[in-house]
Parts: structure tokens; C-alpha cells; sequence
């Protein structure tokens, strides 16, 4: 029973998946700009799709800030399975810490080009609408620490199997090839959450052992 509530935050990597993935379908229900889209259709979604713009960005940013939680969770079993100095654990923790910060950013420019969508110009706009990019490219980079640090203390321990731990230094390859990368942000982390949040829940985390006091 004292594990309970530790078992159910472990869930927060299935919540930020899901809004992620809610908040994508919500914010381009309204379509989409296609490449090499003038400044002036830029401007146009934005005004027309304000609402669900801002509507899937926040949804999008709460599954960050689950994800967060999820960061916490997986940093204190891999701190556990490491012991020692936990540099590996800090590592993952640093990566996963990185990503969600920056996940956070990703919609941010164009909620707020949204929220303004009256009063800017069409090339305000259009940089707006592509500054995210940028941060999704440092959420990207970030994830490499994020499977590297995990991976390293799969490989030491028990806590995740081997093959998944290959599967986390396989993604992070992918990561780091730039053509490619955006597919491993974008499908391979939330498969990787979805299968770390699994075994997280499986293998509960041991029970703290209470401390002796010296007698004096």
C-alpha cells in the first residue's frame, strides 16, 4: 500500500502521450499550412484556426508538464538501480528534464501569434508560425540524453531489459541524424514512454528500508 501512490504517478508518461497526441489532432483540425505557404496564408490559418490553435497547444503543453512528472519518477527508480554517484540517472534526468521544457516552448509562438492573430503583420506571423521548430529540434538533441543516461543504467541493472535499453540507444541515433530525427521525437520517444512507463509499473520499486539509530 505504501507503493500505491508512487505505482499511479508512474502513469503520467501514458497521460503526456496521450495529450500529446490529443493536442496535435486538436491544433490542426483546422489544416495545416502547406510548405512554401505565402506570408499571407500563414496569417490566414492563424485567424482562421485561432481556437484550436490554442486549444491543442494547451492541451499539448499539460502533456508536458506530465511528462515532467514522469521525468521525476523515472530519475528516482534510476537513481535506485544505479547507486554510486547516479551520474547515469542525472544524465537521463537532465535529457528528459530538457525535452519537456522545450515541448513546452514548441507551441508557444504560434498561441501566441493566435492570441494576436488581429494585430500582427503576415510576416510576424509566418516567423511565428515556424519559430517552434526550432525548439522542437532542442527537444529532439535533448531526447539523446534522455535514452543515453537510461539506457546505460538498463544495461547495469534490472529495472529495464536489455533489449529495451538497444532500443533506446537505437533511437537515440536516429535522434541525432538530422533528416531522420524529427520521426524519432515525433513516434519513437512516445513508444519509448509508453514501454518505460510498462516496465516501470511492473517492477514496483523497492520499499525503503527504515533507518537504525545509534544508541548513544
Amino acid at each position: 500500500m505504501r507503493q500505491k501512490p508512487e505505482r499511479w504517478v508512474a502513469y503520467a508518461g501514458v497521460l503526456a502521450v496521450v495529450l500529446w497526441i490529443v493536442g496535435i489532432i486538436v491544433q490542426e483540425s483546422g489544416g495545416v499550412t502547406a510548405d512554401g505557404a505565402t506570408d499571407a496564408e500563414y496569417l490566414a490559418r492563424i485567424q482562421d484556426d485561432a481556437n484550436s490553435i490554442l486549444t491543442g497547444g494547451w492541451i499539448f503543453m499539460i502533456g508536458c508538464l506530465a511528462f515532467l512528472v514522469f521525468a521525476v519518477v523515472l530519475r528516482d527508480r534510476l537513481a535506485a538501480a544505479e547507486g554510486g554517484s547516479h551520474m547515469f540517472a542525472t544524465i537521463a534526468f537532465v535529457g528528459a528534464v530538457a525535452v519537456g521544457a522545450f515541448g513546452l516552448l514548441v507551441p508557444g509562438p504560434e498561441i501566441a501569434a493566435a492570441i494576436s492573430s488581429d494585430d500582427i503583420s503576415a510576416s510576424t506571423a509566418a516567423a511565428l508560425s515556424n519559430l517552434g521548430d526550432a525548439f522542437f529540434v532542442a527537444a529532439e538533441l535533448s531526447a539523446i540524453l534522455l535514452m543515453l543516461g537510461t539506457g546505460v543504467v538498463a544495461l547495469r541493472s534490472a529495472l529495464l531489459p536489455t533489449w529495451f535499453a538497444w532500443f533506446g540507444f537505437l533511437l537515440a541515433v536516429v535522434l541525432v541524424i538530422g533528416p531522420i530525427g524529427w520521426a524519432g521525437l515525433i513516434f519513437g520517444l512516445p513508444l519509448w514512454v509508453l514501454g518505460t512507463t510498462f516496465f516501470l509499473v511492473r517492477r514496483e520499486a523497492p520499499a525503503s528500508r527504515p533507518v537504525a539509530l545509534e544508541s548513544s
